[in-house]
């Protein structure tokens, strides 16, 4: 084999390798749920605080009109 076919027979073979390991993640545990219920759950009620601060707005706005 010359030098070009080894070169690209070894890139194969890590590519190979890599695109297999990249398969194998672990599952996520209960602790990792938990976390991201918690995420979910503070994103939602940023969201909803912040509705609530246009209504405000809104509504002052209104009443100096």
């Amino acid at each position: 084999m010359n030098k070009i076919s080894r070169g690209f027979l070894a890139a194969m073979v890590l590519g190979t390798l890599f695109i297999a390991l990249a398969g194998c993640q672990k599952k996520e545990g209960p602790a990792e749920r938990a976390g991201k219920a918690m995420d979910n759950a503070v994103e939602k009620a940023g969201d909803k605080i912040e509705q609530t601060g246009d209504k405000i707005k809104d509504a002052t706005q209104d009443l100096k009109k």
